[in-house]
């Protein structure tokens, strides 16, 4: 296969950044996307030339490194697979790829394809834990859990923190990530003695990181690696307004 891509390259935070054109000759439809970005690269360093900075870790689609538009679309055209796991066989001879980083103010380009995901950690710091001590492991059966209860809680937590759901979204809204991170915990008995005050605080603090408003147009939940579902950001929604109520009463009988 022979492809052009049209890379975003960007120097640094401040730099202003541009697409730059490479050709990718001889691509063996076998490689995943970042191996085919592995050859070109290793073309631009024999070039003397810098390689293209992106994102990866793990290679198996589990740990949320990687991730970049392709063609407009977040982590490419398949659904439900992530950047490294994506083949080059889903593309064809001569095809045009535009490749750029995740677009969203709380997300700031810091070099190429890299850019700064660590408002979502401080999502996660602000109530994704549980804070009560445990105490050595219980027996696994000493706490019952209902079988819906722990299938909704698995799917919630399957999220990789990968950040496509914000870079998809018109608004770059972060609501199924922190949907998916508040609900995971508040659907165990475990998490339910903090749950309100987890679901204020992540909340709170995804409002003060620089991300949109949802308007559940549901493009989140369609590029999602991990298919999380729009039911999580209703479920949230419940549980928010439902404790920013007891917020409210508790403030005003304190009065």
């Amino acid at each position: 296969m022979n492809l052009t891509l049209h890379v975003w390259r960007q120097k640094d935070a401040l730099d202003k950044g541009a697409m730059v054109k490479y050709d990718a000759p001889d691509v063996s439809p076998d490689m995943s996307f970042l191996e085919m970005l592995d050859v070109v690269n290793e073309r631009l360093i024999l070039e003397g030339k810098e390689p293209i900075a992106f994102d990866h870790d793990c290679r198996e689609g589990i740990c949320g490194s990687c991730g970049f538009m392709i063609n407009g679309i977040a982590h490419g055209p398949e659904r439900a697979t992530t950047v490294c796991q994506l083949h080059m066989r889903h593309f064809t001879d001569g095809d045009t790829l535009y490749i750029e980083p995740w677009r969203a103010k709380a997300f700031p380009v810091m070099r190429d394809l890299i850019v700064d995901r660590g408002a979502l950690d401080r999502i996660v710091e602000s109530g994704g834990f549980i804070s009560v001590s445990t105490g050595s492991a219980p027996e696994a059966n000493s706490l019952p859990v209902s079988k819906d209860a722990a299938d909704l809680a698995f799917d919630a937590a399957a999220c990789i923190q990968c950040g496509a759901c914000v870079a998809a979204c018109p608004n770059a809204s972060a609501m199924l990530f922190t949907a998916a991170k508040a609900s995971h915990l508040n659907l165990m008995p475990q998490g339910l003695p903090e749950r309100d005050r987890r679901v204020l605080n992540m909340v709170d603090a995804m409002d003060d990181l620089d991300f949109g408003s949802c308007t559940v147009i549901g493009e989140c939940s369609a590029v999602c690696p991990k298919e999380i579902s729009l039911q999580f950001i209703s479920r949230m929604n419940r549980d928010y307004l439902k404790a920013s109520l007891t917020r409210e009463r508790k403030g005003t009988d304190e009065e």
